[in-house]
């Protein structure tokens, strides 16, 4: 895949965001998510599927590879290791426009928990922020929403 992309979940507590994002991540041609931290995969330990889930994701589960990883530092490292462009979806000091960013491939799209994003420790990893505006009263989208937009303006090749 000449534009690969992946997906980083870190931290996400709602298990129908998790669903969303495989099923954002088949339509946009994501080609892995991965969920670290306490991130709820698909199947719980003894491989039983999650039902809400599997509600939300439409057999993306399925479609899309997708892998538990516990600590998010050493997968960063690897995916870097192996050429990937380390990008944090948030608001944070120095993120740039989602639609002035300039993408590399291949792309990792981390993004964090649904309260508090990603921790400062962890931006440092990244190699850009990208930031959707908020142009209403709220401060922020759903992190399967957001994950939707950048993914879809990431992967646009016209």
């Amino acid at each position: 895949m000449a534009q690969e992309i992946v997906i980083v979940l870190h931290n996400i507590r709602s298990l129908h965001n998790v669903g969303s994002v495989l099923r954002t991540a088949d339509g946009a041609g994501v080609s892995k998510v991965y969920m670290t931290g306490y991130t709820p995969s698909p199947t719980d330990e003894m491989g039983i599927v999650r039902k809400e889930i599997a509600k939300t994701a439409l057999g993306a589960e399925n479609s899309v590879a997708w892998e538990h990883v516990v600590d998010i530092s050493r997968l960063i490292a690897k995916l870097k290791k192996e050429g990937f462009y380390i990008v944090a979806l948030e608001q944070s000091e120095g993120a740039i426009d989602y639609r002035k960013f300039g993408a590399r491939f291949p792309l990792a799209l981390i993004a964090g928990n649904e309260v508090r994003g990603l921790s400062g420790a962890l931006l440092e990893k990244t190699d850009a922020s990208i930031v959707i505006p908020m142009r209403g009263k709220k401060e922020s989208l759903n992190v399967s929403v957001a994950i939707g937009i950048a993914a879809y303006k990431i992967t646009d090749t016209k």
